[in-house]
């Protein structure tokens, strides 16, 4: 499968939206070959929702770079790693985009993850910022992001960024959904700002190309925890 997405300005934001999905999907089912029979984890709390939008960027099109993401007062710093204490999750992150041929840049190394740099940085004061890590390797090692699968509701997590303060967050929401079903809000560059971890979930079909559903894990600002 491949997207038609070039890093142009989309038409509409839907249509940009789908087509990042596209992308995310293709490299992240590529990559997994998670055990059969693994069973994917219950979901927990509410996905958070966008309400009105934020004083911000509204974050239209995909054509802003590195650290373009910007607020009132400038851009935002970049993201360095993502720590979850309790799960021992410590993972560097790399600004990924999308290549000439339209499929998503994804680290090299199971042990990193990427922060999709056309959208917001964690820290912006509105969007979605998106993480995406490998669940594992067709080397049979595990990603980072398999730890996703031991997360609760509560657990802290902090990204550290590049020359500021880190960023707290609250993990508020777990869901599996379909590989097709990802929802629109993940990529959403408007309304209160949330952190979106995304990797791959079972069941894993071989003849239907990889993994069939994705795991998505929403934190929100520690201080807003509660709110909504």
């Amino acid at each position: 499968m491949r997207s038609s997405l070039r890093g142009g300005r989309p038409t509409a934001a839907a249509v940009g939206a789908a087509a990042v999905v596209a992308v995310v999907l293709t490299a992240l089912l590529f990559w997994s070959l998670w055990p059969s029979g693994t069973s994917a984890p219950s979901d927990f709390g509410t996905r958070p929702r966008a309400q009105e939008p934020t004083a911000g960027a509204s974050f239209e099109g995909h054509d802003s770079g590195p650290g373009e993401t910007e607020n009132a007062s400038g851009p935002v710093p970049e993201p360095t790693a993502l720590r979850i204490p309790r799960v021992s999750l410590d993972a560097r992150l790399q600004g990924v985009g999308v290549k000439d041929d339209g499929t998503v840049e994804i680290p090299d190394s199971v042990g990193q993850a990427g922060w999709y740099r056309h959208g917001p940085a964690p820290g912006a004061p509105a969007g979605s910022a998106v993480l995406i890590g490998h669940v594992d390797h067709r080397t049979g090692d595990l990603g980072a992001f398999a730890k996703l699968y031991g997360l609760r509701k509560g657990d802290d997590a902090t990204v550290t960024r590049e020359g500021a303060p880190p960023v707290r967050y609250k993990v508020t929401a777990r869901e599996v959904v379909d590989k097709d079903g990802l929802p629109d809000e993940v990529f959403r560059r408007h309304g209160r700002p949330v952190l979106t971890l995304v990797t791959c979930a079972p069941p894993y079909d071989r003849e239907r190309g990889g993994y069939q559903r994705n795991l998505l894990v929403y934190a929100v600002p520690a201080q807003e925890r509660g709110q909504g």
